[in-house]
């Protein structure tokens, strides 16, 4: 099993939004994120059965948002400049679309900044559960209305949602998207989880 590496970055030597962008651009294989303290974060690629898990989440979102057409929805190709100076790429996200429509074109092309305001976060074997949870509680102080944290190894979900305690469930078949996302249901059977 291979676990994401960070690499410690002196603090007389921090990057720069655009040399990070840099590093990003010149390791297009490598999935990069940058904690607020400086941190580089470097992910290895998932297995097939997490690529399958995702591509599934990705599907059911994407398709209820072309039905909606209530804003964008984002894979974990993204990256977005969160307000405390971390950069993040979910496995999955989306914003309204009055949020993407304040951007102007050249900042659609690079990392996002904001912090989107629904994301998901699927743990793959490699991934730590409490990594993953502090980086969901990240997203929630920077301004992300609802999140899931979907752990297929103990067949749970964590729900982070702005101004509720976490709510954990146990194995369930259909995850809702509240008020953050209307008549949006993610059906995690069709992924495989239960």
């Amino acid at each position: 099993m291979i676990n994401s590496i960070a690499l410690q970055i002196p603090k007389t030597a921090q990057l720069t939004d655009e040399q990070f962008l840099a590093i990003c651009r010149a390791n297009p294989d490598l999935k990069l994120e940058k904690t607020a303290t400086g941190e580089l974060i470097i992910m290895p690629p998932t297995g097939g059965e997490t690529g399958k898990q995702n591509a599934g989440i990705n599907a059911q979102l994407w398709l209820w948002n072309q039905q909606n057409q209530r804003g964008v929805v984002f894979d974990s190709s993204i990256g977005f400049q969160l307000p405390n100076g971390s950069y993040r790429a979910p496995d999955a996200s989306w914003v309204p679309q009055e949020k993407w429509n304040q951007l102007s074109i050249e900042q659609r092309k690079k990392f996002l900044p904001f912090c989107p305001d629904f994301v998901i976060e699927l743990r793959s074997p490699h991934d730590s559960l409490s990594s993953l949870q502090a980086k969901m509680e990240e997203y929630l102080e920077n301004g992300m209305r609802l999140g899931w944290l979907i752990d297929p190894e103990n067949k749970q979900v964590e729900i982070y949602q702005q101004g509720q305690p976490k709510e954990i469930l146990k194995n369930p078949q259909f995850l809702s998207g509240k008020t953050v996302l209307p008549e949006f249901t993610l059906d995690l059977e069709a992924i495989g989880f239960c």
